[in-house]
């Protein structure tokens, strides 16, 4: 049983196995949890504190799901989970505190694109044991797609 509630954490129940894109669509949820903390943290300080943890405890639970799902699906890293680009995607908004929607898609495709790419550190990250590798590569992908966003908005103030 304990398998079965981590492994559909980490694939957020049918979101791992929508038939494309999984990944993209798990990185989907990201931005509307995003958008619901922002509603619900109006203010730019909360609203950082509270990504920030949410995305935190996202990552601690993740660690243990995709864990379980490894083991579950007997493969690393198993295309169905999931949970890793909620939480690199949260990550990404980090610096932008009011996201209007051009920033949300901004945020979506640097983080979708620092997925794909996995630049260093990243790639080495995701052969760490169990969901650790799972979890960290993209919230790597998420640190690097948090700092374009912070350049970008710096660029065009």
């Amino acid at each position: 049983m304990r398998r079965n509630i981590g492994a559909r954490i980490a694939t957020l129940g049918p979101v791992g196995f929508f038939p494309v894109a999984p990944g993209t669509l798990g990185a989907a949820v990201g931005v509307a949890a995003s958008v619901l903390i922002r509603r619900l943290f109006p203010g730019p300080r909360s609203f950082n504190w509270a990504l920030g943890g949410a995305a935190a405890a996202i990552y601690v639970l993740g660690v243990w799901a995709a864990g379980v799902a490894e083991k579950q699906f007997e493969t690393k890293d198993p295309p169905p989970v999931v949970i890793d680009e909620v939480a690199g995607q949260m990550i990404a908004f980090f610096f932008q505190p009011w996201p209007r929607w051009g920033w949300l898609l901004a945020g979506f495709l640097l983080f979708r694109f620092f997925d794909v790419v996995k630049p260093f550190p990243a790639r080495r990250l995701e052969h760490l044991p169990r969901g650790w590798g799972v979890m960290t590569d993209d919230v790597v992908a998420g640190a690097y797609s948090a700092l374009g966003m912070f350049l970008l908005g710096f660029a065009i103030r």
